[in-house]
């Protein structure tokens, strides 16, 4: 059995948010928590509440043990890209590129 939370249109870039999900993939739900919570960046705290979410769902909806958990899979996909211009030199126009991601957490029980 395996439960999953997913956090869309999150604003933050992907590429800063994979830093802390390849930290906690693999890992027990304690590890993952204690880990989240030293480090010391807005995507931990993101990843932080997902995992929290997903724990919630197994062992709320599942029946699951929180204490058997472990971060089967976690992965972060781009989401929607905010596009902004910003006045440069010589009259032209400089764009802004304001990058969101999707977060995604799946526990499992282990055997």
């Amino acid at each position: 059995m395996e439960a999953r939370a997913i956090a869309k249109g999150l604003r933050i870039p992907p590429r800063k948010a994979r830093l802390v999900i390849d930290l906690v993939r693999g890992k027990d739900v304690a590890e993952a928590e204690k880990i989240c919570s030293n480090y010391n960046s807005e995507a931990a705290r993101l990843t932080l509440k997902v995992l929290t979410s997903a724990v919630a769902n197994a062992c709320n909806n599942l029946g699951l043990d929180k204490t058997k958990l472990y971060v089967s899979k976690a992965y972060v996909d781009e989401g929607q890209t905010l596009k902004r211009m910003n006045f440069g030199s010589r009259g032209h126009i400089d764009p802004i590129k304001k990058r969101t991601c999707h977060i995604t957490i799946v526990v499992s029980e282990k055997n």
